[in-house]
């Protein structure tokens, strides 16, 4: 048995929109699966306090009008999230989520909006062990071409999805779940290694994808928005002095 087997406690979430510094939850879930049980679902439908644009609002289904009306107060959300998090991590328990940097890094910045305690402080050893496909089929599979969202690596590791399921958390979280064991069936190596080992690897192997692509971008001239080599949370960019102050300076 290995850490496959054991319990995992997968987390998305939906938000208004790509910036991990400046956009907001609007919905988030948590589920354990232990094995032998029925997973135990947690869900949120946060009321963000900002315009849902209708991009996002394309995305995740979730309209300014509803969640206005049927939304949480964010900081009581945020709190609960952040609880339920933190429980199962302090236990060594994983966290699991594709492209999870995304999702813990906009907790942190959310829970700093409303005053509240980091996930990362909440936890001796700090945010570990966290595990992401996303990482690391871009480390064991890294030629591949080709699309890598949720919807295409199911479609590689043959786990089978409902396509407009997915964009909701807790069926983008289920898909996740299943995703880890059919990746483990074509790369042997993930039944063998430790979750502290793995995580550690995955630090490095964000690390080296993310220094990569950044340099391909600069290459072809983006400079904007070019992907954070920190792991599992990218701190945000602090915001820029105002014009007025730098203006003081010369």
């Amino acid at each position: 048995m290995t850490w496959l087997d054991e319990t995992m406690v997968g987390f998305d979430t939906e938000t208004t929109g790509v910036s991990t510094a400046n956009d907001r939850i609007v919905t988030a879930a948590i589920i354990t699966r232990r094995a032998g049980e029925e997973p135990a679902v947690r869900t949120w439908l946060v009321n963000p306090g900002v315009e849902i644009p209708a991009r996002a609002i394309e995305v995740h289904g979730i309209t300014n009008e509803q969640a206005r009306a049927e939304g949480m107060d964010p900081k009581v959300a945020l709190e609960e999230i952040a609880a339920a998090l933190a429980e199962p991590l302090a236990a060594g328990v994983p966290v699991v989520g594709f492209n999870v940097q995304y999702d813990l890094s906009i907790l942190e910045a959310e829970l700093a909006r409303h005053g509240l305690r980091s996930l990362t402080s909440r936890l001796a050893d700090g945010i570990r062990p966290v595990v992401d496909p996303l990482v690391i089929d871009r480390f064991l599979d890294r030629y591949r071409k080709g699309s890598r969202k949720l919807i295409d690596m199911c479609r590689i590791y043959a786990v089978p999805v409902v396509a407009d399921d997915l964009h909701a958390a807790d069926a983008d979280v289920l898909a996740t779940l299943d995703l880890l064991p059919a990746m483990a069936q074509l790369h042997p190596a993930l039944h063998e290694v430790t979750l502290a080992d793995l995580h550690d690897q995955q630090i490095e192997a964000h690390r080296l994808w993310a220094t990569r692509f950044a340099a391909f971008l600069k290459s072809k001239g983006t400079t904007d928005d070019l992907p954070s080599p920190l792991w599992p949370v990218a701190l945000p960019e602090p915001e820029p002095e105002p014009e007025e102050a730098l203006g003081a300076l010369f």
